[in-house]
């Protein structure tokens, strides 16, 4: 498992695609309107945001990635805003602007965090303007570490197998967010990342997960790609690599509040991590990692490099074992996380007898989780940590030791033999005096 996040500083990708103006209109209701059974909406807030390639570069950026965008605006206010949300997050941009076609718009009424309707505002480029994309494209690809292709059928990739084409020759991983029924285009690319829905209407419905894994086999063989990402919404990704066992992860969202953009986000960090030197395994399980962040969010977003880090640590197996008191406070704190108890048992374990192991196992019934302190019993440690029972062991010199690391991890409940005096727990700490240990004294 991935268990520590690997360095964006000096990442540089490159995201080209259908950029778009995401649009929010945020207010309230309080009344439906006398002309329609619609609500009225009070609009009092007017936010904007890059959505579309431009949410993909933006996620990069987030990542600590130098990212250039390179993609298709109008000749508009639109097109100009849209260039300015992007470098003011740190995107270089390469917006080739043409005339007569307005920039993509999405504009959505919001009110009390739910999305009432979304208005489009669209026309498709023309393949003509193609060059322009694969020329700029082309012109930014040499220093790149990744190419990030995201298709939303504007227009903007119509060129697409030559920007596939010229990564490919240097050696530059392609991850291509598609859209569409002609796979085919994308025939070369590192990793294809579809949804569910967009991979079925391709290969046709799967009744199983096998199915889905023999097909989706076939489908990298036939276009010559290294690696299929399916997101599978609720129940999580699928990675298919050529010649290997389909992969399954399942969703890491604690709560699902707006999935716009999110594909969005998968792509970026699945390519940042590609251009930062991780597999294809671990790329996939930090993107699968960032969905469930960014679903939690409204609207396009982005996620943090914090935001990632803190995932990452809350989702690392707890410590096994022999273990230092830092260790122990983190291990008490994630396992309370979790709902489970934790039972601090002190005692002196040598010899290690039939006496002893009953102790232990009595002190275990009193939690999930059992964190054995042997006191100035050396010999005791390794016996100790090989246990079913036991979890963590903390070896200790003195009482005096007991009582900072109780105080520090703050466990539910501190067992020791009768007969032990101790000073005041702190508070929220259940003392148990167990029969048939050795006292402490």
């Amino acid at each position: 498992m991935l268990s520590a996040l690997p360095s964006f500083e000096d990442v540089r990708v490159l995201v080209v695609g259908d950029v778009m103006l995401d649009r929010y209109w945020h207010g309230a209701t309080a009344r439906i309107s006398p002309e329609a059974p619609v609500p009225v909406v009070q609009v009092c807030a007017d936010e904007l945001r890059a959505g579309g390639a431009g949410n993909v570069a933006i996620n990069a950026a987030a990542l600590g990635c130098q990212a250039t965008v390179v993609g298709l605006v109008g000749e508009d206010e639109a097109g100009s805003v849209l260039g300015e949300r992007l470098r003011a997050q740190g995107v270089a941009c390469r917006l080739e602007a043409v005339a007569g076609v307005p920039t993509i718009t999405k504009l959505r009424v919001i009110s009390r965090h739910q999305q009432l309707i979304r208005l489009d505002f669209e026309e498709r480029f023309d393949a003509r303007h193609a060059p322009r994309v694969t020329a700029a494209a082309l012109e930014a690809l040499p220093g790149m570490q990744a190419l990030i292709l995201s298709d939303y059928a504007k227009g903007t990739l119509a060129e697409v197998a030559a920007l596939i084409a010229a990564a490919r020759q240097r050696r530059i991983p392609v991850v291509v967010d598609p859209k569409g029924t002609d796979f085919a285009r994308y025939r070369g690319a590192t990793v294809v990342k579809p949804n569910l829905a967009e991979f079925e209407a391709v290969v046709g419905r799967c009744a199983d997960e096998a199915e889905l894994a023999a097909r989706g086999a076939g489908l990298c063989e036939a276009l010559e790609l290294e690696a299929l990402l399916i997101t599978r919404s609720e129940r999580g990704v699928t990675l298919i690599t050529r010649g290997q066992p389909a992969w399954h992860l399942p969703a890491r969202a604690k709560e699902v509040f707006d999935v716009t953009g999110a594909g969005d986000t998968v792509a970026a960090v699945l390519g940042c991590a590609l251009a930062a030197g991780l597999g294809l395994r671990d790329a996939t399980a930090l993107a699968n990692l960032a969905a469930g962040i960014v679903v939690g969010k409204l609207g396009t977003a982005a996620v943090s490099v914090a935001e990632l880090r803190a995932e990452l640590s809350a989702q690392a197996p707890l410590p096994q074992g022999v273990i230092d008191t830092a260790q122990a406070v983190e291990a008490v704190a994630k396992a309370r996380a979790q709902g489970e108890r934790t039972v601090l048992a002190a005692g002196r374990f040598t010899p290690f007898d039939a006496q002893s192991l009953a102790w232990l196992e009595a002190a275990a019934a009193l939690g999930e989780r059992l964190l054995v302190a042997p006191l100035a019993d050396a010999q005791a440690v390794a016996i100790l940590a090989a246990l079913r029972a036991v979890d963590w062991v903390v070896p200790l010199t003195d009482t005096a030791a007991l009582t900072t690391l109780a105080a520090a991890a703050r466990p539910d409940v501190l067992a020791v033999p009768c007969g032990t005096a101790l000073p005041a727990m702190a508070a929220g700490v259940t003392v148990v005096e167990l029969p048939a240990g050795r006292a402490l004294g």
